[in-house]
């Protein structure tokens, strides 16, 4: 499949048998075998060509990568532990890239939300502080008092939006894909 899909278009039985024989001794049989095995399983399609088959991915390589860590999740019975596990395992470069990824599943920003006026009797400078913070958050589509880092909060914790992530691909390949 690495094949396949690093070249993300449809390969015959020989051409990835020639890519493989620049690694190792392999048997044209065998790649053949391996290449129908992943048709019977539905992991790649065929279409015939004079007498051999050119074979393309269904799937992409995130979309795959994304299902194995959602049905990993959903295996779980702290699901929330396990996120946090996760995370916590993560370096800088994917917590970026999960950053990434959640912008661009983000769901369609909600009505503004009105600030609750302070209590009366509190002091002018708190008032006005308070205010601008809340606007900054409004105006960045936060909640006010939304858990920091921005990464930890909204989707992942959502199981039907995590199931979504592999369903497009839209030019976030290297984070799962988005809406």
């Amino acid at each position: 499949m690495t094949r396949v899909w690093k070249w993300n278009r449809p390969v015959t039985v020989r051409e990835v048998l020639e890519d493989l024989q620049q690694e190792r001794s392999i048997a044209y049989t065998t790649v053949m075998t391996v290449m129908d095995n992943l048709y019977q399983k539905g992991w790649v399609r065929r279409e015939a060509e004079g007498r051999a088959y050119r074979y393309a991915a269904v799937s992409t390589r995130a979309a795959y990568a994304a299902a194995l860590m959602n049905e990993a999740w959903q295996r779980s019975d702290n699901q929330a532990a396990a996120l946090v596990a996760f995370f916590g395992m993560m370096s800088p470069e994917q917590r970026d890239a999960l950053g990434d990824a959640m912008r661009v599943i983000q769901l369609p920003a909600e009505e503004p939300r009105e600030v609750p006026a302070p209590p009366e009797g509190a002091e002018g400078a708190e008032e006005s502080e308070g205010a601008e913070e809340a606007g900054e958050a409004a105006e960045a589509g936060e909640e006010q008092g939304s858990p920091e880092p921005a990464q930890d909060s909204g989707a992942p914790s959502d199981p039907g939006t995590a199931a979504e992530l592999p369903e497009s691909e839209g030019g976030a390949a290297e984070a799962g894909g988005g809406r």
